[in-house]
């Protein structure tokens, strides 16, 4: 049997580390502008293959260590965008430090990583589980392995227009805020200007898409416009109403896909007579290494930190947990609820320790998303590798060093975020909605309207649990309408265009074109992405500096 070449190579740390601290930007704006963050598998895979074959390598192996290290800081940005805004949101948080999200973020990314190094041999090997984006990233990184060159241009393309069309509507004013707006029985309906938009609505898929708009629907035209009209509602509560029904249709919808989990795997372990022997791991640490790496880590929250040994403990142990459960459905469902894992262990501590700050509850739950986020990623990106046969520990400390680089890049920035822009830029109607962050929020300060809140949840939950297609519900509720219409563009877009393909494909070679339209137009999606917000971070960063000069 042909040995794989060594794919740890310090070309790939140093792709790994520079696309890291680039994704982790476009990242954290994308979540906190967008209230979602889809995995960056498309534009890891393809920057790093054209990457190495631009320096003279065409190993897939070197590859899909370089696209682990690449994508590792994206989802500690998500952890971060997903919990910390809250503070400003209840407008709290003043007294919060660059420190303290430092420090809190390396702690969650830690935890994160050895979780990951300990469960790699149950999830991947023993369990099985399906993790369907990893194997997504394995069919990416062979096809654009094979054929990077001819996927360069849509990669870059739209990295180039998405950046173009911010500054000409950011910074020169040339292209408007709004494609066109109008209001319907004093709702306010829209479309923002923006490729973002499209882009998201054709990267979540049909379905999700779909829903999303639905939602969007649903919350506008049907809280907004329809109950009003029958009475149901006052037209002053409308807002409350909106708002805290999407907030408890996405927590339910965490909560469904949590406890459907968890009864699935039971039902598998009942059911499967003969559990296969737990297969030999590279990636297995000793329980002493682990139960000492645990107990620095707490003592890191509870002293450098200083929020107290308690929480320290309880903080890790919860991360410990929430990172098996998170892993586990990431297997399973590729879905990783990680804000709903930090709420879980911020109430868990609200509860035992009633004196303990709001400052230091949110950053209990960015802990805890972090740790999710890093371990889903992490987990994916070893499955991806177990399909390709890369050395597992070859492809772990590519994803040691992409994370290091991106929890400290995801740390400062959102702080420069908050420095540049303020506290009121965060919210459902402001810059950045970061919708996540705003659950946390009504969670941890008080909910607007219970009623609507409590039957997001009841809803969300039992649609979730019976196997609908509905995490993306909540979202089209809560977003502003303008947010969520680009998404039925990007939609439609794909709909048409893989028909069309599919059409003129002989029928024997449909697969095939798909499968490359899939890449080429992933590729076009994740460069709209990837240039909208980098131009947007790199704007912020421009503001930044000229308040520091004047």
């Amino acid at each position: 049997m042909t040995q794989p070449s060594r794919a740890l190579t310090v070309r790939a740390l140093i792709l790994g580390m520079i696309g890291s601290a680039i994704l982790t930007a476009s990242s954290l704006f994308i979540a906190l502008k967008m209230g979602m963050l889809p995995w960056p598998i498309a534009f890891a895979a393809i920057t790093s293959a054209l990457a190495l074959r631009a320096l003279g390598s065409r190993d897939i192996h070197e590859a899909n260590v370089t696209h682990a290290a690449m994508s590792a800081g994206a989802m500690i940005a998500g952890g971060l965008a997903f919990t910390v805004p809250g503070l400003w949101i209840m407008g709290a948080g003043e007294d919060l430090t660059v420190v303290q999200v430092l420090l809190a973020t390396i702690g969650g990314t830690v935890l994160g990583l050895l979780a990951c190094a300990a469960l790699q041999p149950y999830f991947i090997h023993r369990q099985k589980l399906a993790y369907p984006i990893g194997r997504s990233a394995a069919d990416t990184l062979r096809a654009v392995s094979e054929n990077s060159a001819a996927d360069a241009p849509y990669l870059f393309g739209g990295l180039g227009f998405g950046a173009l069309w911010a500054v000409l509507r950011d910074t020169l004013s040339v292209i408007p805020q709004m494609l066109f707006s109008c209001t319907v029985g004093g709702v306010s309906l829209g479309m923002y200007s923006s490729p973002m938009t499209v882009a998201m609505g054709f990267m979540v898929g049909v379905v999700p898409a779909l829903v999303w708009v639905g939602g969007a629907v649903l919350g506008h035209l049907g809280v907004g416009l329809a109950l009003p009209a029958v009475g149901v509602i006052p037209a002053d509560a409308i807002d409350a109403v909106r708002t805290s029904l999407g907030l408890g249709l996405m927590l339910g919808c965490g909560a469904g896909a949590i406890v459907s989990g968890i009864i699935g795997a039971a039902r598998k372990r009942v059911g499967d007579k003969s559990v296969e022997a737990e297969s030999a791991s590279l990636l297995r640490p000793g329980r002493t290494v682990i139960a000492l790496v645990s107990a620095g880590v707490a003592a890191w929250i509870a002293f450098v930190c200083g929020w107290g040994l308690g929480v320290g403990v309880i903080v890790t142990l919860g991360a410990w947990f929430a990172v098996f459960l998170s892993g586990w459905l990431t297997g399973t469902t590729g879905i990783n609820p990680m804000e709903i894992f930090g709420m879980l262990v911020l109430l868990l501590v609200q509860a035992m320790l009633h004196q303990t700050s709001t400052t230091t509850l949110f950053l209990v739950a960015a802990v805890v998303a972090v740790a999710c986020g890093i371990g889903g990623d992490v987990m994916n990106d070893l499955k991806a590798g177990d399909a390709l046969g890369t050395p597992a520990r070859d492809q772990f400390w590519g994803m040691v060093a992409g994370a290091g680089v991106g929890a400290v890049v995801a740390a400062l920035l959102i702080m420069v975020m908050h420095d540049v822009y303020g506290s009121e830029a965060f919210g459902p109607t402001s810059t950045f909605v970061s919708v996540q962050a705003a659950n946390v929020a009504a969670m941890a300060g008080g909910i607007s309207h219970v009623p609507a809140f409590v039957t997001g949840i009841v809803a969300g939950a039992i649609m979730t649990a019976v196997g609908l297609p509905v995490m993306t519900l909540g979202l089209g509720v809560y977003l502003p309408f303008y947010m969520s219409s680009g998404a039925l563009v990007g939609v439609v877009v794909r709909i048409v265009m893989e028909r069309v393909v599919r059409a003129r494909a002989g029928e024997d070679k449909a697969d095939e074109s798909a499968l490359a339209l899939e890449t080429r137009m992933g590729a076009v999606a994740s460069g709209l992405l990837g240039g909208e917000s980098l131009a947007g971070v790199v704007m912020a960063l421009i503001a930044m500096w000229t308040m520091f000069v004047h």
